[in-house]
């Protein structure tokens, strides 16, 4: 029997895409806490956080590995990680987000790469993910990630401490479409904001786009597991040359573009909003 909580999720993704409001939040949430600059460590400057980083990211691995092995998690097929073993300067990774263990596959991928460049992975989340309670709330607060804020003195060191760790050549994830819409296949338009970051700092931007496909498993909550493929693409780049806006908007619309292709490519139908998958 299918969960009663994730069909009204699906039903209120059907809502929002008829009305064209795609970065809207469709999970029930609970209430944001406004994080204070004293919050957060960004960089890891105390001791005692890069203890618990250490920990936590060790403590995720065991997780993601435990996933893997009941085939919660499925990694079918990865395409394209040349692009990635090609990078030599930090770069911000944008992916389509649909489910909360879309960063467990990419984590999971990359280890070999990070292992090989000494690099770290850090993932930015909304401000309200950073107050979860459980396992989950554990990784947000640990697992190097980097909370928004709608605080603007926490933004501030947020930004400065984006710009710290894209110029020590680290990677940064970023979902453009902002708000996560559970198993939606289709690629949404984008914020500006992985982008004006890309320019600020200038780095490349390597687009990512998730696929999936059922699989003959049947999930706690009575849908289907997916079967995810994960494409990666040539970096873009900022054109420094032009204004922020301007530059932002053009590589906001490339990607955009690599990721409605690579659907149309792989689904083998045009990308329509207000018609439901098949």
């Amino acid at each position: 029997m299918k969960d009663s909580k994730r069909t009204e999720v699906l039903e209120r993704i059907k809502e929002l895409e008829k009305k064209g409001l795609f970065h809207e939040e469709v999970e029930i949430n609970p209430p944001t806490i406004t994080l204070k600059p004293e919050d957060v460590d960004y960089l890891n400057k105390k001791w005692y956080h890069r203890l618990n980083t250490k920990l936590a990211n060790q403590i995720a691995k065991n997780y993601i590995e435990k996933l893997i092995k009941k085939k919660k998690l499925i990694i079918k097929e990865v395409i394209g990680f040349e692009k990635i073993n090609k990078m030599n300067s930090g770069f911000i990774l944008t992916c389509n987000h649909f489910n909360p263990y879309d960063n467990f596959a990419l984590h999971e991928i990359l280890v070999p790469y990070l292992s090989k460049t000494k690099r770290r992975f850090y993932k930015v989340i909304r401000e309200g993910n950073f107050s979860f309670k459980g396992i989950y709330g554990y990784f947000f607060r640990n697992c190097d990630t980097l909370p928004l804020s709608s605080n603007i003195s926490t933004m501030r060191e947020f930004n400065k401490a984006m710009d710290c760790i894209l110029k020590r050549n680290d990677v940064v994830l970023i979902y453009p479409e902002q708000s996560m819409w559970w198993n939606y296949r289709k690629p949404r338009p984008l914020k500006t904001g992985a982008f004006k970051y890309a320019y600020k700092s200038n780095v490349p931007i390597v687009p990512c786009f998730i696929t999936m496909e059922d699989t003959n498993i049947v999930g706690e909550d009575g849908f289907y597991i997916q079967a995810y493929t994960i494409h990666f693409f040539e970096p873009i780049y900022p054109n420094l040359n032009v204004n922020i806006k301007d530059a932002t908007e053009e590589l906001s619309k490339q990607n955009y573009q690599l990721w409605k292709e690579k659907y149309e490519e792989v689904y083998q139908k045009p990308l329509r909003y207000g018609e439901e998958e098949e």
